[in-house]
């Protein structure tokens, strides 16, 4: 149903029927992980006219994984983590990470 890419792939989904009869697919739940336990690739301090997306395009390659960082940092509202000076995580996608059984990246280079 989602991309591969997506905040929401993996995720059941459910059916309901409304009462003229159409049907409606939706996400059940997505829980967030926990960030302690994203493996962290490196650090990202945040420059002054910086936005997510392009924080996600420089260290993923695709601006639209911003939510990744957003996870990785506890941010319900992503705007709050493009405040200059402020130190962000770059983790694994949590469904890697508990793939590859990594708790951390001990190491890891910071960005910024």
């Amino acid at each position: 149903m989602f991309s591969v890419t997506s905040r929401y792939h993996g995720i059941p989904t459910a059916t309901h029927t409304l009462p003229d009869g159409r049907r409606v697919t939706y996400v059940r739940r997505r829980l967030l992980p926990q960030p302690e336990q994203l493996a962290q690739l490196a650090e990202h301090v945040v420059a002054p006219g910086e936005r997510l997306d392009h924080i996600a395009g420089r260290h993923f390659g695709d601006a639209e994984q911003a939510w990744r960082i957003a996870d990785a940092n506890r941010a319900m509202d992503p705007e709050e983590l493009a405040v200059p000076g402020r130190r962000l995580r770059i983790t694994l996608p949590a469904v890697i990470t508990q793939a590859a059984g990594v708790l951390s990246v001990p190491g890891s280079a910071g960005h910024g």
